[in-house]
C-alpha cells in the first residue's frame, strides 16, 4: 500500500527533540523523507541516532543538518544547500520541498524590570535574540524555500508554523516571547494569501510541552500552567 507522503520531502527546524522530533516520527511513518535542522553540536549524536532510526524503521531518507538560526542568513544557506545536495531529483535535476515545519524557537521568561539574579530589565539583546530566532528566521526560511514548493497539483505544499498559546493568553514574564508568537501568526495569515497557489499555510498553538524549554521556564511559569494541567 502506498503511504500518503511517499516521495515527499519535509524540512523541520528544531528537529532534534520535543515537538520537532514528534513531527519527524509522524511524517516518516507516512513515507516522508526528512531534513532535520538542529542548533547545537551537543545534539549531534541524538539527532544522528534519530535519523538512523527513522530511516531504518520507515525506509525513508533522513538527513540531519546543523545550522544556528540565531544567525539566519548563513543558517538558511546551509539548510538549502543540504536540501539541494541530498534531495535534488537525479532525473529532473530539480529540488522540490513539499513541507516546511517552522518549529525552532527560544524562550526565556523575563518580567518588566525583572529583579531576578542574572536577568534584570528587558533589554535590546534579549529582545533581539527572541525575535531573530522566533520571527526573522522562519520569515527568511519560508522566503528561501518558496521557489521550491510543488507547483503541481495546485496548493500541494504545506507550511506549518509552531506558535504558542502565549500569543494570546498573556502569561507573565512573556512580553517578548508572546510577542514573537503573535508576530509569527500574523505572518502566517499573510503567507497563506501570498502562497495560496502553491501551498496551504497554517499555525498551531500548543500549550506547554514537557521538554528542555518547559523546564527552563521555572517555577513561576509552572504555577501559571497548573490550572491547564489539572483540567486536561
Amino acid at each position: 500500500m502506498s503511504r500518503p507522503l511517499e516521495g515527499k520531502l519535509a524540512i523541520i527546524t528544531g528537529g532534534s527533540r520535543g515537538i520537532g522530533e514528534a513531527i519527524a516520527h509522524n511524517l516518516a511513518s507516512k513515507g516522508c523523507s526528512l531534513l532535520l535542522n538542529y542548533t547545537s553540536p551537543s545534539s549531534s549524536t541524538r539527532i544522528t541516532t534519530l535519523c538512523e532510526t527513522l530511516s531504518t524503521t520507515h525506509s525513508i531518507t533522513c538527513i540531519p543538518i546543523q545550522a544556528d538560526l540565531s544567525t539566519p542568513e548563513p543558517a538558511i544557506s546551509t539548510i538549502l544547500a543540504a536540501a539541494k545536495t541530498h534531495f535534488t531529483s537525479p532525473t529532473t535535476g530539480t529540488l522540490t520541498i513539499d513541507i516546511l515545519i517552522n518549529n525552532a524557537g527560544v524562550s526565556k521568561d523575563r518580567f518588566l524590570n525583572d529583579p531576578s539574579p542574572n536577568k534584570g530589565p528587558i533589554d535590546t539583546p534579549y529582545f533581539t535574540w527572541h525575535y531573530t530566532i522566533n520571527v526573522l528566521a522562519p520569515l527568511l526560511l519560508t522566503q528561501a524555500i518558496a521557489p521550491y514548493l510543488p507547483t503541481s497539483p495546485p496548493h500541494a505544499g504545506r507550511i506549518v508554523n509552531i506558535s504558542s498559546i502565549s500569543s494570546s493568553l498573556g502569561f507573565t514574564g512573556q512580553s517578548v516571547y508572546g510577542g514573537t508568537k503573535a508576530a509569527l501568526e500574523a505572518m502566517t495569515r499573510t503567507w497563506a494569501r501570498e502562497l495560496a497557489d502553491v501551498a496551504t499555510v497554517n499555525a498551531v498553538n500548543p500549550g506547554p510541552v514537557v521538554g528542555d524549554m518547559y523546564f527552563a521556564t521555572g517555577e513561576e511559569f509552572w504555577k501559571q500552567m497548573q490550572g491547564f494541567q489539572d483540567n486536561t
